[in-house]
């Protein structure tokens, strides 16, 4: 069932939880993506089937939570989703996080800190907003204008906000480390033609914990959403514990 949470904002914030067993499985989706997509809900059931705790969401100005999604950012969800947390009494959490949620997932996982009990990123894209656009679109959205893109996967273009842009300009973290010493599983297609599965090696050497795992997939596109590729992903979770 679809409950809301009432934000410090005053916007609702779509969720579905499912008490249980073990740090709470947090799955994070895509950018414009919500916890309708098939992971999120394979994820759910998996856990459901096997009496883990789980929680489902949809960041502020997607899918069922209020909002406008031209006013959000990454730094805005991040701290969106910890007074969730607060508000549901959840203290540790197995972060998953697909694309761009894996870049949320990092964020959170540095501000969360001993709450964050593992990591698993899915075709992970830290730093979409730097390796992502070419100089021409970046200028596009410095000046304060929303990039528009073809969409592979719908009819409509993606935009790309400029506050989302340069919040995401604030939050790159390859570079710099990520802050984070759990166990950390990184599965990357490497067909993926949105986010080079490079990226997860460079996302490996990042991150301060030595307990990191990248599991490459030959031919696993972005999505990853193909059965083999779901199980490979609830094999990490059941692994993780």
């Amino acid at each position: 069932m679809i409950e809301h949470f009432q934000l410090p904002s005053g916007e609702r914030m779509a969720y579905r939880f499912l008490p249980g067993e073990g740090p709470v499985i947090v799955f994070l989706p895509g950018y414009m993506s919500d916890m309708s997509g098939g992971k999120a809900q394979a994820v759910m059931a998996h856990a459901e089937a096997r009496g883990r705790a789980c929680l489902l969401l949809d960041y502020t100005g997607l899918g069922q939570s209020e909002g406008v999604f031209a006013e959000k950012s990454l730094p805005l969800w991040r701290d969106e989703v910890i007074a969730l947390l607060g508000g549901l009494g959840i203290e540790r959490v197995v972060l998953v996080g697909s694309s761009m949620g894996g870049w949320l997932m990092l964020l959170l996982a540095e501000a969360l800190g001993p709450r964050a009990a593992a990591l698993i990123g899915l075709a992970p894209a830290p730093d979409f907003t730097d390796w992502g656009y070419d100089d021409a679109q970046k200028a596009l959205m410095a000046r304060g204008e929303t990039l528009l893109q073809p969409n592979p996967y719908g009819p409509e273009p993606t935009p790309t906000y400029a506050k989302f842009w340069a919040a995401g300009q604030e939050s790159l973290l390859l570079a710099r480390g990520v802050s984070f010493d759990g166990p950390v599983r990184l599965i990357h297609g490497q067909a993926d033609p949105d986010v080079p599965w490079e990226i997860s090696l460079k996302l490996a050497a990042a991150l301060r914990s030595a307990d990191v795992q990248v599991l490459l997939i030959k031919d696993g596109d972005h999505r990853l959403s193909r059965p083999a590729d779901v199980a490979v992903l609830l094999r990490a979770l059941d692994a993780l514990g």
